[in-house]
């Protein structure tokens, strides 16, 4: 059995054009996982961007020329498709959460959105930087920075985050900025080594759980360090903005996690446990 995929999104993510609860839900039954958590975005910033750069499903969000401000979730809409979806299907445990962004910078925001609905996960990433008062994309600071210096300052604002916001179980895709590296440029986690292990010794500290996203070819050298600096949970997260992703790669990644003494918890949607 595949581990249950606690990182999705649907159509209720402001970024996805593409989402859809119940089609995720019909790939999930079909791929026999136990579980789907729906961990829709919920940011509460405002970014400077270069709209010349912007993907063009995005620009309907820009607020004028330079700013990209996301909707807030539609959080009674969202909980009631999780209800229509419980119901369509039954045999399929059905996960209500969402995915804090930045949610350090937004402590009362975050607070107030988590007091404010049941949400049963919630995971906590970092997409940006604070640049000179302004709050810009890390695919946008490359266009700025050199990317050695961008992704150290992008690990070091991640330790921020765990240790001012405790309010997310695991932490997603610390790879998140080898996305949108510049071509040409290659990566080497033994270069970052240093950064990277203390953002897994920070996030052991605080018995929470590091997130095995499957967007990218997970990193052995995390998942290896994070046992080295205590890490003793991971979850499973295919970042699915589409049904034809949900649990995309997850049988190389369990086995992987397997191989670093990982495995499952009390129940099929539990965090693996070392």
């Amino acid at each position: 059995m595949l581990p249950a995929d606690l990182h999705t999104h649907t159509e209720f993510s402001w970024d996805t054009t593409t989402g859809d609860m119940e089609g995720s839900c019909a790939r999930a039954v079909e791929l026999g996982l136990p579980a789907i958590a729906f961990t829709e975005h919920t940011d509460f910033i405002s970014w400077t961007v270069d709209p010349a750069v912007l993907p063009e499903r995005l620009t309907k969000h820009m607020a004028d020329e330079t700013h990209l401000v996301p909707p807030p979730l539609d959080v009674e809409g969202y909980l009631a498709a999780i209800e229509r979806c419980r119901d369509k299907y039954p045999a399929l445990k059905i996960i209500s959460g969402v995915e804090l962004g930045e949610p350090h910078w937004f402590a009362g925001e975050t607070a107030a959105l988590l007091a404010a609905a049941p949400f049963e996960r919630v995971i906590g990433s970092l997409h940006s930087l604070t640049v000179d008062g302004r709050y810009r994309l890390v695919e946008d600071e490359y266009l700025l920075r050199p990317v050695p210096e961008v992704l150290r300052d992008y690990f070091a604002e991640t330790i921020r985050l765990i240790e001012t916001c405790p309010s997310f179980e695991a932490l997603t895709h610390l790879d998140y900025p080898l996305r949108y590296t510049p071509a040409g440029y290659t990566f080497a986690a033994v270069d970052f080594e240093e950064e990277l292990r203390a953002v897994l010794r920070s996030l052991a500290g605080t018995g929470r759980a590091l997130e095995v996203n499957t967007r990218r070819t997970v990193e052995p050298l995390l998942l290896r360090w994070w046992r080295e600096e205590g890490g003793r949970a991971v979850s499973f997260g295919s970042d699915a903005h589409r049904p034809d992703l949900v649990a995309a790669g997850f049988a190389d990644a369990a086995a992987l996690a397997e191989s670093f003494g990982f495995g499952p918890g009390r129940h099929p949607w539990d965090h693996w446990l070392a």
